[in-house]
């Protein structure tokens, strides 16, 4: 990897807008910019590193058997109005409809497809153990992001169940 043709800067200077030291340190060395409150562009070194991180992971998780899957991140509104968790969430949840007015969220957690996934595969005792797992971006409506990449609104989670 040559660096001088990738691209690839650093910052000698602190941040002024950063809050935090790790944070600081990301933009510095050219791995993230803030877009806005909680929310990162991740540049092409951060999404390298990122990319890195999600193999290791990955590999580990392939070895105890375990499958990934993906779930979508735009969900209906009533998958978590059924599980009572819209209220536990709140204003956290960032909400929006479709032109036909049906209210959908950006997903901050998917423990309840998690749950539909596996009524459809689980009928008896011997269907188990089963183990199934995602890389996905969730979306929390932060009352005050920051911390650099600790309270973000947007965020790559991998949740396994």
């Amino acid at each position: 990897m040559r660096l001088s043709r990738d691209y690839f800067f650093t910052l000698r200077d602190d941040v002024k807008n950063e809050d935090s030291a790790s944070g600081n340190l990301l933009v510095r060395a050219g791995m993230i910019k803030k877009a806005s409150s909680g929310i990162y562009m991740m540049l092409p070194l951060g999404y390298r590193v990122l990319n890195k991180i999600e193999n290791i992971v990955r590999e580990e998780m392939n070895k105890i058997h375990s499958l990934e899957l993906s779930m979508p991140a735009l969900i209906p509104e009533e998958v978590y109005i059924e599980s009572g968790r819209r209220e536990v969430f709140g204003k956290s949840m960032f909400s929006l409809s479709d032109r036909f007015n049906k209210p959908f969220v950006l997903g901050p957690t998917h423990e309840e497809l998690f749950a539909e996934a596996g009524k459809m595969h689980i009928n008896s005792y011997k269907d188990l153990p089963l183990s199934l797992y995602q890389f996905q971006t969730k979306y929390r409506d932060e009352p005050r992001p920051r911390f650099g990449l600790i309270r973000v609104r947007e965020f790559v989670m991998k949740d396994a169940y």
